[in-house]
């Protein structure tokens, strides 16, 4: 109970600093999500940046990839883990540049909330696509992982017109699975 009491009052600063209101913790439109205590490195990302997941999101996303490559789909790992201070530094990054607090939480959940942070979501792209744009969902990779995605623990947790009040993001996938 003290760690979960430490861990809002954190949340609350790191919000209060952001500008965002106090009841967003008190009724949040997406569901609390914490840190793991695991994380194993993945390989590089499409941009060589070092990455890292939980264990069992780690091998389902080996064995994703793998699949998808033996049906001549290609899958680029965007991103992965991403802690709540790297949350907090994005938000703060689109408010220096201007863009109004009320858009960004449309694109970017609020530090605390981000399924990133759980080291299970990945964001995913493929050749011939601009990285972490709509366009993706009219690739062979997006409908190859609407269709086999769930056979390896994972799921698109942002469709169009989802109840957390995201943007529609068909290159996110959380693996769901815990094995």
């Amino acid at each position: 109970m003290a760690a979960t009491t430490e861990f809002l009052t954190q949340l609350r600063q790191i919000h209060q600093d952001l500008g965002i209101p106090a009841s967003y913790l008190e009724q949040p439109p997406l569901p609390l999500c914490r840190e793991p205590e695991v994380l194993v490195d993945t390989s590089p990302d499409f941009y060589q940046r070092p990455q890292k997941l939980i264990p069992a999101a780690h091998q389902g996303w080996l064995e994703m990839r793998a699949a998808a490559a033996r049906e001549d789909v290609v899958l680029h790992l965007i991103s992965a883990f991403r802690g709540i201070a790297y949350q907090r530094d994005l938000i703060h990054k689109h408010l220096q540049n201007g863009r109004p607090l009320v858009e960004i939480l449309q694109v970017v959940a609020a530090p605390g909330f981000s399924e990133h942070h759980t080291g299970r979501a990945i964001d995913l792209g493929t050749d011939n696509c601009r990285p972490l744009q709509e366009e993706f969902e009219k690739t062979d990779a997006f409908q190859w992982l609407v269709e086999r995605a769930g056979e390896f623990g994972f799921a698109m947790t942002y469709p169009r017109d989802n109840p957390f009040g995201i943007s529609y993001e068909p290159w996110h996938w959380c693996f769901r699975d815990q094995q």
